[in-house]
């Protein structure tokens, strides 16, 4: 049998990266696109020292820390947008990532999308600009432990400066004041079976956690405008 031709190992080729495409996204095409701006999607809940069992979707604090450092490296990246549908997860992994983005040099955009949950929260307000959809969701409430806790003063110390830790990084990068995010997280009646309060869309605006409401494009446009604004102030 004579050796295929090279037209049909392209069309071979298509063909697989059409069937990987619709396995791997439900889809034919993939939009190929050279862009300045870094998505970085936190879905799911976010997992720290911990593996999480299997069939929980789960955003990687060990894969989300690398794509940061490449951002803030790469010339060719002007900003990162941070998309955020997340139920929470590990305090400290949280925190890392939130410390993360809110120490790059470069502009930085966070979207809560359907809910940005618990350590979620830091993540939401660390970047420079935040936005939040209409009806997606907060939840605010003290840290809390899973699993087998030592019932000594030491314990309940650490939780305190660990529910601080979290506090004071909120509080330091919104515009909402400690004393009523404590307020929104010790609150009884909002939560069934817990304390702390569920914020909506533009509740979390009013109380000064996210700067606005708004969705992908507005997102989106604020960065570009943040892009172009650094990029005079090199100039100059």
């Amino acid at each position: 049998m004579p050796p295929a031709k090279p037209a049909e190992d392209d069309s071979n080729r298509r063909k697989n990266s059409v069937i990987n495409a619709i396995q791997s996204l439900g889809q034919t095409n993939v939009p190929q696109l050279e862009s300045n701006i870094h998505c970085l999607s936190v879905i799911g809940q976010i997992e720290g020292h911990l593996v999480m069992p299997p069939q929980n979707k789960t955003t990687k604090y060990e894969h989300v820390i690398p794509q940061i450092v490449a951002a803030e490296q790469n010339p060719k990246i002007d900003g990162m947008i941070i998309l955020l549908n997340t139920v929470g997860g590990d305090v400290e992994a949280g925190l890392a990532i939130a410390e993360m983005i809110a120490t790059m040099s470069k502009p930085t955009v966070s979207i809560v999308l359907g809910g940005g949950h618990s350590i979620g929260v830091p993540i939401a307000v660390a970047a420079q600009r935040s936005f939040i959809a209409e009806t997606a969701t907060m939840t605010i409430h003290p840290v809390r432990l899973t699993g087998l806790v030592i019932g000594v003063p030491q314990t309940f110390e650490y939780l305190e400066r660990m529910q601080e830790r979290v506090t004071k990084f909120v509080s330091s990068h919104s515009h909402i004041t400690e004393e009523k995010f404590k307020e929104l997280m010790f609150r009884t009646g909002d939560l069934a079976r817990d304390i702390g309060t569920n914020v909506i869309g533009a509740d979390a605006v009013e109380y000064g956690l996210i700067d606005q409401v708004g969705g992908i494009s507005s997102a989106i446009k604020e960065l570009n405008a943040m892009i172009e604004a650094r990029k005079q102030e090199i100039l100059q």
